[in-house]
């Protein structure tokens, strides 16, 4: 399924609206993918279509409402190549080929096994021209956590640090708030927003009670709250079990422990690793079962350093403080000793933006950089 060659400018300008068609989607899609459509005859756009909840028409589906009889012809822009199955809605290649548009360009092809080329397929068994790979590598980082869940089985984990400039990231006590100004914590509730799940550990529960739930941007959708805690130790009025929607990953099965915890409205998840703590890959790889795509983390020291340890972190977001905090207060990562700079861990830089009177790092881990 090679793309072609050469997109004109007019494929790349309306390929880019689809796209912020798309975005409009960030917050609500979960666990479907992100996807924006626009439908252009005779040079003019007839039509144009989001994807925004699971189970409500796709984004080629709204489009064509939209677009009507004006769509035989037409050229479709697609953010992601249209599904080619029966899920939760009938499949768009279906409708595409039903409304008898002329050519389909789709951003990035479908990870999902289900589609992966089928999508395509049908449509060039049609006789519907198309082409794949216009504006990717941009479809695919609005879609990095449906792909990450397609293509291996766990959730894309973004790690969200706030700091002083020396690297502290709490007080020796553990308390930390608050280390950066508003504007970097609403930046990070924007994190929180876009995320299908927020994890964090029995220490950060403990030390500042947080409730993890989206605040200070506006959001129809709470992400579900994980807490990794080995013994089961959380207490029973943490505020991030109000309202439900959490789930405690635990070490240990405690019955008593599990009811008191229901009663709360949440889930206890027992996944034990040899060392007697909660299996951090098992932990990702059932999280994506249950269709998370992103999630987004905010812990202490020792989970931070656990997660990266175990290869679970893709992405850093990293908030700096003009401020200095000293040796004595608490860092950003507890990892293994080094045996030289050498062995340290290499990240990518991949911007840098002030946010209010804090700097904000974003950096990829590994072969996701």
């Amino acid at each position: 399924m090679a793309a072609p060659t050469t997109f004109s400018a007019a494929d790349r300008e309306h390929m880019a609206r689809a796209l912020g068609l798309a975005e409009r989607g960030l917050y609500t899609t979960t666990p479907n993918p992100r996807v924006g459509c626009v439908i252009v005859r005779d040079g003019a756009v007839v039509g144009e279509g989001w994807h925004a909840r699971a189970g409500e028409p796709h984004a080629e589906v709204n489009a064509l409402a939209q677009a009507g009889a004006r769509a035989a012809g037409a050229t479709v822009y697609v953010t992601l190549e249209p599904c080619s199955h029966h899920g939760r809605t009938p499949p768009c290649t279906a409708a595409l080929v039903a409304a008898k548009v002329r050519r389909v360009v789709a951003a990035l092809q479908d990870p999902n096994p289900k589609v992966a080329g089928d999508g395509v397929a049908q449509l060039r068994a049609a006789g519907i021209e198309v082409g794949v790979g216009l504006l990717e590598e941009a479809a695919r980082e609005l879609n990095i956590g449906f792909v990450a869940r397609m293509k291996r089985g766990r959730p894309w984990v973004r790690l969200k640090v706030a700091a002083s400039l020396d690297g502290r990231t709490a007080l020796a006590d553990g308390r930390s708030q608050w280390i950066t100004g508003p504007e970097a914590r609403r930046d990070g509730h924007a994190f929180r927003a876009r995320a299908c799940a927020v994890l964090t550990g029995i220490g950060t529960v403990r030390d500042d009670d947080p409730r993890l739930t989206v605040r200070e941007v506006p959001t129809t959708r709470q992400p579900l709250r994980v807490v990794v805690d080995s013994r089961l130790e959380i207490p029973l009025a943490a505020r991030v079990l109000e309202g439900g929607n959490a789930l405690v990953a635990a070490a240990v099965d405690d019955p008593a422990r599990r009811a008191a915890l229901a009663d709360r409205g949440a889930e206890v998840l027992v996944l034990a690793n040899d060392a007697g703590k909660v299996d951090l890959a098992a932990l990702m790889r059932e999280l994506a079962r249950r269709g998370i795509n992103e999630i987004h983390v905010e812990a202490g020291v020792k989970l931070n350093g656990s997660l990266f340890a175990a290869g679970l972190v893709d992405e850093l977001v990293v908030y700096l403080a003009p401020s200095l905090i000293g040796d004595s207060g608490r860092g950003m990562f507890h990892l293994p000793p080094l045996a030289g700079l050498e062995a340290a861990p290499r990240l990518a830089l991949r911007e840098v933006r002030r946010v209010g009177e804090d700097v904000r790092l974003m950096l990829r881990v590994g072969s996701e950089q």
